[in-house]
């Protein structure tokens, strides 16, 4: 849902409408609260809450296994060294 510009509420509004805010939000009409007249702060449901952190934690996921693809590759590529040269490298026993 885009945002409107309806959506967007000055901090200094929200202390006297945060029930209706809250009530909107919770229908899924998201709000930004500004201060200053800059981005601060969201009001969202708390489902679609969850729902972004389980996006961010696949989105993690996705970037690890692309490391992980990317190792593998390196390996069947050759592009390794051993233990003994790692420790020499950097000079640890």
């Amino acid at each position: 849902m885009p945002i409107a510009s309806k959506d967007i509420v000055p901090f200094s509004q929200v202390r006297a409408r945060l029930t209706e805010l809250a009530e909107e939000a919770a229908n899924g009409c998201e709000k930004i609260i500004t201060r200053n007249g800059e981005s601060y702060v969201a009001l969202v449901d708390a489902g679609r809450l969850d729902y972004y952190h389980q996006l961010e934690r696949e989105h993690i996921h996705l970037i690890l296994l692309e490391e992980a693809a990317k190792g593998w590759a390196d390996v069947t590529a050759g592009r390794h060294i051993g233990v003994a040269e790692l420790k020499a490298k950097y000079g640890r026993k």
